[in-house]
């Protein structure tokens, strides 16, 4: 993807850079990790973030090859930037034992099936709900925010094996949760086309 980059942006990352140490990094953790710390400038996400450089791989082609992206909130959906989304919020109903947010997490299931990336950055409960379905997706961007539920849905997460990124403490968001996805749609798709 071809961006024009602003000299603030260039300048942000200079410093973070020049702050924290991020080459050791694999590459798409690399992205990752710098444009969550950007999104939040908090540098504890360097160590808060858990995540695979196989998954990221597969999702990166995954996402460059067309797989949908579904949202939580629409928050979330507005940050991420020069790419189509779902969120099925504002057609989803709360009921007895069921959460507007996982409500719509089984819409978006219904509409988009297998395969798709999924960036949850508000409601643990949306987590929840996702981990509950037979979603088979790309990768799961688990960063939910919140003193209720948040560590427990990125736990389980964590557990249940599926191709993820989350973070172990309770914060998280749309800002962090859109980054990691823009992180990976920003990123190359050919080694040569690297700037950073």
């Amino acid at each position: 993807m071809n961006r024009v980059v602003h000299p603030i942006e260039v300048e942000s990352y200079r410093r973070l850079r020049a702050r924290l140490d991020t080459s050791h990094f694999p590459p798409l953790t690399r992205a990752v990790v710098e444009r969550v710390i950007h999104s939040a400038a908090d540098l504890d996400y360097a160590t808060d973030l858990v995540m695979d450089e196989g998954d990221l791989e597969k999702a990166h082609a995954a996402l460059h090859s067309g797989a949908p992206v579904v949202t939580d909130v629409e928050m979330v959906a507005a940050g991420i930037t020069r790419r189509e989304t779902v969120c099925r919020l504002r057609d989803a109903e709360s009921g007895p034992g069921l959460t507007r947010s996982a409500h719509a997490i089984r819409l978006a299931h219904e509409q988009v099936g297998p395969g798709a990336i999924w960036v949850i950055g508000n409601a643990p409960t949306a987590l929840e709900e996702l981990l509950t379905l037979d979603a088979a997706p790309a990768l799961v961007i688990g960063l939910p925010v919140g003193f209720v539920g948040a560590v427990e849905s990125k736990a389980a997460l964590r557990e249940s094996g599926l191709p993820a990124v989350s973070n172990v403490s309770e914060k998280g968001g749309s800002a962090v949760a859109s980054a990691a996805l823009n992180a990976l749609l920003y990123h190359p798709t050919h080694p040569s086309e690297e700037t950073s």
